[in-house]
This record gives structure tokens, C-alpha cells and sequence, in this order.
């Protein structure tokens, strides 16, 4: 593949999931023999299972107190994550280039207030004057400052207070397809040369009864014991609390201050629509058409699908004939489905596939096929649970 000098190149990485804190759980899960380690909590909001927030020492990347305190742990992930991806790409103590980086971040609508909800929901079950019930209780039971404290578009001030990232600034909102578009509108300022250098991610935390509550209303929701990612027949979703962070640069700002490059992506596009007859197999047909030529045999494709079944074997089916070849790894199963951080979670883990010429061991064996040859090239999809299409194609350097 020719190099151009407005190529989109991967130069940092932060990731937390399950599995981990940084790179090298996430490199042991994709080089691992044999099948990796499932970890999942299934007591907690029983019968509703998640992949649980690893231990994390806050304070390695939020240095004070006071800024840990004032975060939910939403929040805490995105910024820890983040810190993570500066540190990796090597601008952490660069003042100047923290300075003039575009940041864009995907996040979800902030934590609610359980306890208001319950008592609204425990009176409702008492009157039938309901609208009157709910504008009494907005009025004398919501606690204006944390919700000021939970404003979506914190994160992206969070991470600017602390890591001083004072470039310009986009938050999307919109669930998985925020993560596609804040991917993508990075991808293209780069690729325009609008922009040289950005900071893009998300961040989503599992342990949350109103998340549970949200894919429960649409019964989206996996129960009981852990089901492999392809596996599942009821409900679909085990959600897992994720922060994922890139460091993207131009392949001429990268290679003037020396970098280290994981991959280089060579297209991101993401779409949305309505999904009846056989439109959400068109659509992603055409997201896949700039992945066709790659060696099928080195190329493993990330796929974000939420496990919802009726999606996830749809999607499969469309990879499969595309790809007939072509080792499909269902991520999610092992790390949990996170929501806006998913896309940016694929890519994280691609390039480290990529970086690390991985076999990727299969997630799900009953189908899943085996590697021959390591990675040298990704797909990634995300499929979101309810609107919103994304791809992106990776490549190794060479």
C-alpha cells in the first residue's frame, strides 16, 4: 500500500475493559492459546449479567482527589482512558501539542438519580394523576448540580481539565453511532489536513441499574449464566464497562516527531437506517466494498455486534459471504458491550492485533473459525442495538 502524507495513522492507545487495565491484558487476550478468560459478573444485578470495571488506580491518571470526586465513574473511565492514550503516543508532557489537539468524544447522557426514580416509579404504582406525580417530584427531589455534574459533554471538559487537551472540542451523543461519527469526523479532518493530530474515544460504565433498565425496556437484555457472543438466544446483551481512547495523527506529523505507528486506517464510514427487507444487508455491503481485496487469510475481523440474535446473525452472514475466508472475532464477548465505546474499542484492538501480528484466538469455538496466519489487516463493524452502522479498515505498516 502506498504512504501518503495525509495518511490516518494510530500512534496511541488507551483501553480498560474486564480484561484489564492498558495494552497488555488486551495483547494477552488477542495472542492467548486456547480459549481467553471470560470474566463476567452474574450476582450483582442478577439475573442480569455484565462484564465488570477491572481495579483501577484513578490516581495514576487523575492526580487529584477533588477531580476524582467530582466524576461518576462514567467519567472517571473516559478521562483515566484517555490519559492512557496520551501517555502511550508519547504527547502526555507536551504542552504544546496537547494545546492545539482536536478531542472528540462519544458519551452517553450521564448517571440518574436511582434513588428519585424509584420513589417516582414506588408513587406512581399509588395514583393515577401521574403527570401531576412526576412534575411534583422534578420540582422537589432532583438535585440541579449533579446533574450539571453529569452533562455529556463533561467528559470532553474532564479530560481537558486534567490532561489539558485545549484543541478544539466535539461531543456526540447517540449511543453506538456516537462512537462511529466521533471516529469518523476525526478520520476526515486528519485525511483533509484540517486537523494534525486529535484524541477521539468514549467511555461507558456497565455497573448501572438505569443501563440495565434501558436494554431490559426493549428486552435486549441477556439473563442468567454467560452465553458466547454467537451463542446467545434470549436477549442478547451483556454490557461491559469499557473506555477505549485513540491517538490518531497524519502520517506526516507522526513521522516528523519520531512515533511509533500501530496501523494505519484506510477508510471509516458510518450509516444508519431503516433495517427491513434485506436494507441493513445492502448498507453493510456497501460499508464493506473498501475492505475487498485484503488477503483473507491475515485479515480478522473485529466485529462490535451486540449479540442481539436475530442482528448478530444477520450481520454474521453478510461477513461471511463477503469475507468467506476471513477469521470473525465477536469482541464483545469477551469485553462486554460498551455502548458509545464500542467502535473505538474495535479499533483499539485491532491495531494491537495488527501491532503484535496476533493469531487472535476464536471467542466463541462453536463459531468462530481457527487463524493460520497472524494479522495484518482488520475489519472492525459495529452494528448498534437499535439504529447505526459503522466500518473501518485497518492495515499493518509495512
Amino acid at each position: 500500500m502506498s504512504k501518503a502524507q495525509n495518511d490516518v495513522v494510530i500512534t496511541g492507545i488507551g483501553i480498560v475493559t474486564c480484561q484489564g487495565v492498558g495494552k497488555d491484558p488486551h495483547i494477552a487476550l488477542l495472542t492467548a492459546n486456547g480459549a481467553p478468560t471470560t470474566i463476567v459478573e452474574t450476582e450483582k444485578f442478577k439475573p442480569y449479567p455484565i462484564h465488570p470495571l477491572p481495579e483501577v488506580d484513578w490516581s495514576q491518571q487523575i492526580a487529584k482527589r477533588g477531580d476524582q470526586r467530582q466524576m461518576e465513574n462514567w467519567q472517571r473511565i473516559g478521562v483515566f482512558t484517555a490519559g492512557l492514550a496520551l501517555d502511550d503516543a508519547g504527547f502526555k508532557d507536551d504542552a504544546d501539542a496537547c494545546g492545539t489537539m482536536d478531542m472528540i468524544v462519544a458519551a452517553g447522557g450521564g448517571e440518574r438519580d436511582i434513588n428519585v426514580d424509584t420513589l417516582i416509579v414506588d408513587e406512581g404504582l399509588k395514583r393515577n394523576d401521574r403527570e401531576v406525580l412526576l412534575n411534583e417530584k422534578l420540582t422537589t427531589e432532583l438535585r440541579p448540580t449533579l446533574f450539571l455534574a453529569q452533562l455529556s459533554n463533561l467528559l470532553a471538559g474532564n479530560i481537558s481539565i486534567v490532561h489539558k487537551v485545549t484543541g478544539s472540542s466535539r461531543t456526540f451523543m447517540g449511543e453506538e453511532a456516537a462512537g462511529i461519527s466521533a471516529v469518523e469526523t476525526a478520520f476526515y479532518r486528519i485525511k483533509s489536513g484540517e486537523s494534525s493530530h486529535a484524541l477521539v474515544g468514549g467511555a461507558f460504565s456497565a455497573a448501572r441499574l438505569d443501563m440495565v433498565l434501558l436494554f431490559e425496556a426493549i428486552t435486549s437484555h441477556s439473563r442468567g449464566e454467560w452465553q458466547p457472543l454467537w451463542s446467545r438466544e434470549q436477549g442478547g446483551i451483556i454490557s461491559g464497562s469499557v473506555g477505549a481512547f485513540l491517538v490518531l495523527e497524519s502520517r506526516a506529523h507522526a513521522e516528523s516527531r519520531g512515533a511509533h505507528i500501530y496501523a494505519s486506517i484506510s477508510s471509516i464510514e458510518g450509516d444508519r437506517g431503516n433495517r427491513s427487507a434485506g436494507n441493513l444487508e445492502q448498507r453493510l455491503e456497501r460499508l464493506l466494498k473498501p475492505a475487498e481485496g485484503l488477503a483473507s487469510e491475515s485479515t480478522a475481523i473485529f466485529s462490535g455486534s451486540t449479540g442481539m440474535p436475530e442482528l448478530a446473525s444477520r450481520e454474521k452472514a453478510v461477513l461471511e459471504r463477503q469475507f468467506p475466508g476471513a477469521a470473525i472475532r465477536g469482541f464483545g464477548g469477551m469485553t462486554g458491550h460498551g455502548l458509545e465505546a464500542q467502535f473505538t474499542l474495535g479499533l483499539a484492538l485491532a491495531a494491537l492485533a495488527i501491532e503484535n501480528n496476533a493469531k487472535v484466538p476464536p471467542f466463541d469455538a462453536a463459531h468462530e473459525k481457527l487463524m493460520s496466519t497472524g494479522t495484518r489487516a482488520a475489519i472492525v463493524t459495529t452494528v448498534g442495538h437499535q439504529r447505526g452502522e459503522g466500518v473501518a479498515v485497518l492495515s499493518a505498516e509495512v
